[in-house]
């Protein structure tokens, strides 16, 4: 979400406060989409995550895996567990009701692991959800989730996700509509082409979309393809690449188009890997999902957080198991790899974890490659031989086009080859003449 906040909070500003307006940040996502596009055509943005060295790429998928863990265990979208504390404590022990949070510092003034929600979330939708999942039932998560908003959903008692207030009161009103249509023509194709107005600011926003989602949704889609099981170890790629990040380009345009903010891969994914997604069937059957809840909106935005929360933190366990793919006898890799395993969740963006990895091995490394040559191979760090091989070509196979090309130039290359002289005065017409098989007239009997 951390792009949506940059875009609603520092682009635009709460109520149109910001440096443009709505119509020109989806202006800037929608060039933003385009340019993905040219990226990933042209192989750009798969050269991209290739260059990534393999240690920080599997440190990512960790990050991300403790990224959904902190989610879930928040208040906003998980089970209230843990809670923002200051700038004392960045992070305090949580599970009060909302009623006792501090409004100012955020930290429960009492009542620490009593809150009821909490305690339900973690029965209904870890504990029995993980023993589900020992029996690899099917469905483990959706039934977690069912049990917790069915008995979440009455009213007038302490776990309710409809509470006797006002907010409680509009929410209960908009359950019981039950289906609902909003249409989006308030929202689509509200483009301002005349951004030139935006100037620097409209520059800033569209530089700023482009490289933390370039960053974002190459390192999701890697870390997701890495824990289904499908990325190719030597150079990092993934089948049909190419075809994912233009998917993942076409719609960044196609969601400005209708009112959003850029769409993209989001770590979510990770739990319909969990229950054996593979192939793409499991997020097509989630479109589906998604079409029907436009209608069905009520029923699916009464779903609590405290329902969904263990789930993440399930998906964030079992995408901890990549941490021993992590190489840990070279103290170069061991560093940059920690340093996005610590800042994705702290920083709250997977883009802002990989930034601070990258740095830190560029740096280390750099500084190690320099007195390495400098010494001529005198002066080595321990384990410098246990090292993980980077090069800056990023290894692999050029894109699906490049091949494409090269393959053509060959077969004509080879055609060319073959019209010329054999070497005996006769063109290939003449020795395919000479190499036919011939025809001997059959005696008659």
């Amino acid at each position: 979400m951390g792009l949506n906040a940059y875009f609603a909070f520092q682009v635009v500003g709460v109520n149109g406060s910001g440096n443009i307006s709505y119509r020109t940040a989806l202006t800037a996502v929608f060039f933003e989409g385009l340019i993905f596009v040219v990226l990933a055509l042209t192989g750009l943005r798969q050269w991209l995550v290739r260059l990534i060295p393999a240690t920080i790429k599997t440190a990512t998928g960790v990050g991300i895996g403790l990224f959904l863990t902190e989610i879930g265990l928040s208040y906003s979208v998980g089970i209230g567990a843990i809670t923002g504390g200051g700038r004392a404590t960045p992070l305090a022990l949580g599970g009060c009701p909302l009623e006792l949070i501090d409004q100012q510092s955020g930290m429960c003034q009492s009542g620490q692991m009593t809150s009821p929600k909490m305690w339900t979330g973690v029965i209904g939708g870890g504990i029995v959800t993980s023993f589900l999942m020992a029996f690899r039932v099917k469905y483990a998560f959706v039934i977690g989730i069912a049990i917790v908003s069915v008995v979440s959903w009455p009213r007038h008692t302490s776990i309710s996700y409809f509470p006797d207030t006002v907010e409680g009161n509009a929410r209960f009103a908009f359950f019981q509509q039950v289906v609902a249509w909003h249409p989006i023509r308030h929202v689509a194709n509200s483009l301002d082409w005349a951004f030139t107005a935006g100037g620097s600011h409209f520059a800033l926003a569209l530089f700023t979309f482009l490289y933390v989602d370039i960053i974002d949704a190459t390192a999701t889609l890697y870390s997701m393809a890495r824990f289904c099981g499908v990325a190719d170890r030597r150079d990092g790629d993934f089948p049909r690449s190419t075809l994912a990040y233009c998917t993942d380009a076409v719609f960044i345009s196609v969601g400005a188009l209708l009112g959003s903010s850029p769409v993209t891969v989001f770590i979510e994914s990770g739990a319909g890997i969990a229950e054996g997604g593979r192939t793409g069937l499991t997020a097509i059957v989630a479109g589906l999902c998604f079409v029907a809840s436009i209608f069905f909106a009520p029923i699916f935005a009464s779903i609590p957080p405290w329902a969904t929360g263990c789930t993440l933190v399930l998906v964030g366990c079992m995408m901890m198991r990549q941490i021993t793919l992590i190489n840990w006898n070279y103290f170069g890799d061991v560093l940059p790899s920690f340093v996005v395993i610590a800042f994705i969740p702290f920083s709250y963006s997977v883009a802002y974890g990989l930034i601070a990895g990258l740095f830190v091995y560029a740096v280390l490394n750099g500084l190690v490659g320099l007195v390495v040559l400098l010494s001529g191979g005198r002066f080595e760090p321990r384990e410098y031989e246990l090292k993980e091989y980077w090069t800056w070509k990023g290894g692999g196979r050029p894109p699906w086009f490049v091949r494409a090309i090269n393959a053509h130039r060959r077969r004509r290359d080879a055609v060319r080859e073959l019209e010329t002289d054999d070497g005996r005065g006769s063109s290939l017409r003449d020795s395919r003449a000479d190499s036919a098989p011939k025809e001997f007239p059959v005696p008659a009997t």
